[in-house]
Parts: C-alpha cells; sequence; structure tokens
C-alpha cells in the first residue's frame, strides 16, 4: 500500500476510477471504521472534514493535505523497483556471463608431494610408479606449482620464426646480382622488428623501395619481386610488422595495427637516413597497403615519399557474417588472442596457380591458422579509418587488384582512385584475377607494369 500527500485541494474532482465505484460520504468526525467490510486498515484522523469510502480506494480530506492509499498498479511498479528485483536481475546477468565463459573453463592442476623424485616418464616403468603412489599425497593449488608462461612460449616461438628469416637470408646471400642482407631495430615500445634488404650489385641504385607484407605473411615471400626490382636499380627494404615472420609477438596477432603503423613511419625514416638523396618509393600488399596509406597521411611522412604502389589494398572489407562486425568490439576486449574459426570465409582461393598455393601453406613463417578476434577487429577499425579520409591522399599513386578477389573489395579500390586528392594516380583492374597477384600465372606482367612506373618517376 502507497500513501502520496498532495496540497490541499478547494474542490474535490472524483476521477474516472473513483466514479465508477459506489461511494457512500459519512460526516460524523468521529466515526470509526471497525465493522466496514471493505476497509481492511483502520484510519484515524483528528481532524477530518470528509472521508470518502469506496471499495477500491480510500480518500481523506483534511485541512494540511489529502492522503490517497491505493493497491493498484503503482505497488507492481514498486515491487519492480525493489532491491530484491534488482538482485535478482544481478543473478541473471551474472549467470548469463558464467555461460559464455563456460567453454573457456580451465581444468584445476594439483601437484603430488612425496613422489619419486624421478619420473615415471623417463623409463621408471611400473616399479617408479608404485614408489610414487606409497608416499603420502598432497594436494597443492595450481598457482604454487611453477609452469611455463604464455609469455616463455610466445619467445620461443619468436626465437624460432627469427632464426629461419636469418637462416633463408644468409643462403640466399651466395653471390648472383643481389646482396641480401638483415637487420634488426627496436621500436619505442621495446619490440624487436625484423628487416631485410636486396642491394642490386651490378646496377647502380636510382632508387629505394620500401616494401610492406600482407596479413598473415611476411617480407621474404617477395624475394623475386625485390630481385626484379634490383635488376632495374632499386634497392629494396622489407619489414615483417608485429607479430609476423621474425619480428616480435605472437604469430599473427596485432594489438593495435596502430603499432604497425608507428614502426613503419620509424623503419621507413631510418631507410632515408641510410640514403640521403635518393627518390623513396613504398610498395605495400593488402594491410601492409593499408599500413602504408595510413602512413602517408601524416604530413610529415608523405613530403618524405616520391610515391606508392598498392595491390589488393585492405581498403574494404566484408567479415563472413555481418554480426562479428557488431560483436568485434567486444569480444575483442575480452578474448582478444582466441581464433575464431568461424570468422573465415571458407574456401577462399588467393590464387589461381596451385605451385604458388602450396609453397605459402606450407611455410613455416605464414600463419595458416584462424585469424585472431583482435587483429580481425583492428583490420576492421583500419579500413573504416581509410574510407572516411580517403581524398587526404595527396601521394602519386598506383594500385592494382583483382576482379575476382574475395578477400579485400575491388570496389573499395575503385573508391580511392576516385576520391583521392592526387594529380598523379593510376588504376588497373585485372579481369579474374585473385588476391594475390604477385603470385598469379600473371606475375611477369604485373611486375613490369609496376617497374615501368616507377622507373617513370624517379
Amino acid at each position: 500500500m502507497i500513501c502520496s500527500a498532495f496540497p490541499k485541494p478547494r474542490i474535490s474532482i472524483p476521477n474516472d476510477r473513483v466514479s465508477r465505484s459506489s461511494t457512500t460520504a459519512i460526516l460524523n468526525p468521529r466515526l470509526k471504521f471497525n465493522k466496514a467490510p471493505l476497509i481492511t486498515k483502520k484510519c484515524y484522523l483528528k481532524r477530518p472534514e470528509v472521508i470518502v469510502v469506496e471499495t477500491r480506494m480510500v480518500t481523506t480530506v483534511t485541512d494540511g493535505a489529502t492522503v490517497m492509499l491505493t493497491s493498484g498498479a503503482s505497488g507492481r511498479i514498486n515491487a519492480l523497483l525493489s532491491l530484491r528485483a534488482l538482485r535478482s536481475v544481478l543473478r541473471l546477468i551474472s549467470a548469463f556471463f558464467l555461460i559464455l565463459l563456460l567453454p573457456f573453463r580451465g581444468r584445476k592442476r594439483c601437484a603430488v608431494v612425496g613422489a619419486s623424485p624421478e619420473s615415471p616418464e623417463k623409463g621408471g616403468g611400473r616399479e617408479e610408479k608404485a614408489v610414487a603412489t606409497t608416499g603420502k599425497v598432497v594436494r597443492v593449488p595450481a598457482a604454487m606449482v611453477p609452469m611455463k608462461s604464455a609469455a616463455a612460449v610466445v619467445d620461443k616461438d619468436v626465437a624460432a620464426r627469427r632464426a629461419l628469416a636469418i637462416k633463408r637470408v644468409e643462403e640466399d646471400n651466395g653471390g648472383g646480382d643481389t646482396a641480401r642482407d638483415y637487420s634488426l631495430f627496436v621500436t619505442s615500445r621495446s619490440d624487436t622488428i625484423f628487416t631485410q634488404s636486396w642491394t642490386p650489385i651490378m646496377v647502380q641504385v636510382r632508387g629505394l623501395v620500401v616494401l610492406l607484407h600482407g596479413l598473415n605473411e611476411h617480407s621474404g615471400r617477395y624475394d623475386a619481386f625485390a630481385k626484379k626490382l634490383n635488376a632495374n636499380g632499386f634497392k629494396v627494404y622489407g619489414m615483417d610488422w608485429i607479430g609476423h615472420g621474425g619480428s616480435d609477438g605472437l604469430h599473427a596477432y596485432v594489438h593495435s595495427l596502430d603499432d604497425a603503423v608507428s614502426d613503419m613511419k620509424s623503419f621507413l625514416s631510418k631507410v632515408l637516413t641510410d640514403n640521403p638523396g635518393l627518390p623513396c618509393f613504398c610498395f605495400g600488399h593488402s594491410t601492409g597497403g593499408a599500413i602504408i596509406l595510413k602512413s602517408l597521411l601524416d604530413p610529415k611522412v608523405k613530403q618524405r615519399v616520391a610515391g606508392i604502389v598498392l595491390t589488393s589494398p585492405a581498403i574494404g572489407v566484408q567479415p563472413s557474417h555481418p554480426i562479428f562486425a557488431v560483436l568485434a568490439p567486444v569480444f575483442s576486449f575480452l578474448f582478444p588472442r582466441f581464433q575464431l574459426r568461424a570468422a573465415n570465409k571458407r574456401g577462399i582461393a588467393v590464387s589461381r596457380d596451385p605451385e604458388a598455393l602450396v609453397a605459402k601453406y606450407s611455410d613455416p613463417l605464414v600463419f595458416t591458422g584462424a585469424i585472431r578476434v583482435r587483429t580481425g577487429y583492428e583490420i576492421l577499425r583500419i579500413t573504416a579509418y581509410l574510407q572516411q579520409n580517403l581524398s587526404r591522399l595527396t601521394v602519386p599513386f598506383l594500385v592494382l587488384h583483382g576482379s575476382d578477389d574475395s578477400v579485400t573489395d575491388p570496389e573499395a579500390t575503385m573508391k580511392l582512385y576516385k576520391e583521392a586528392s592526387s594529380s598523379d594516380k593510376n588504376i588497373v583492374l585485372y579481369e579474374g584475377l585473385l588476391h594475390d597477384l604477385l603470385f598469379e600465372r600473371e606475375k611477369e606482367e604485373i611486375m613490369e607494369n609496376v617497374v615501368s612506373w616507377l622507373k617513370s618517376r624517379v
């Protein structure tokens, strides 16, 4: 029952609810309600003027205020806002999140204290196992048991990838028309980035090309393309961006593509410092192209670059299902390193050359697992940013895309060509070609188009 006080009205006007009920006016100021059949609670007022009794409501008009007593819908609203109801809602929300986390639960680990110092796994067989079970068994919480940390596992994987990348550079530096070398530089975040270079030996260097690979691959895959540029007088530098190739980080995990953009700017500055007076161009494939585009939106960077070449740039990408674009911000925060297989587009080829596909997916430095949640979200973020800032691009560029590319959108590339403010811009769409243009059967023709464009601007 709820009581609400209102200022004393001069005229009493019944509402619809009261008018539909039968009422009785009692003018006796000392009347008691002991025997009233329809009233379950007694009300005593010292100086009442009018008391109205009805089947659902009791209204008392006094000198100071009007009091309304009701047990209708307002009581149910009050119950919904009660502390008990709020606790129920909180329990329901907690249960919902527990159900979501159920697939990621871990098993409790226990250590056995008092067992034989030699493990049965070392070849002790049944005898050692029997000795181990004769001692007193004490279960120790998992937090007290030494275990390999996730960082140690990542560091071991990085060391293996880096050793393989260095080995390939050293094995390929045995002669010929190209001198291949590698170097490491440390970023402002204390991450170590693997880079390599291809320098022409028989041809005079006339320009520089800074190369950035795509998602899940590494700069070493573009060895043939780099040597083609060497033969035409261009020295090539390649960088494995964070989480890829021989660089630090969990394989194919990118916490923020802004870190890759920052590393690209630092690497470009280092290349220009080491090679003063030479025109510098940038080449980027897929997500590498998106990183280069965002880097060159910085006025301090674009004035140092003579032009860029992009193949299948990640300006527009579509998730396998629209719901992933909605859930990506939440899941990238809760489970950033989780590999979401459902987000991968199944059955999508990146090249029509079977040999190129075998070479790519058998390469240990190429990540072939499902995309990590945070990495996918970062790609969606950078593509959204680029599409809103395409008109800010003013450097000369050549962009190439296959019409049947299902990884990045050729229409977004066309949008780049139309909206960019560059006075020197060129686009080539290859009918029927897929995502990895430099690994298609027509790769020689595509390389020639890139080299011709670069040579005409040196």
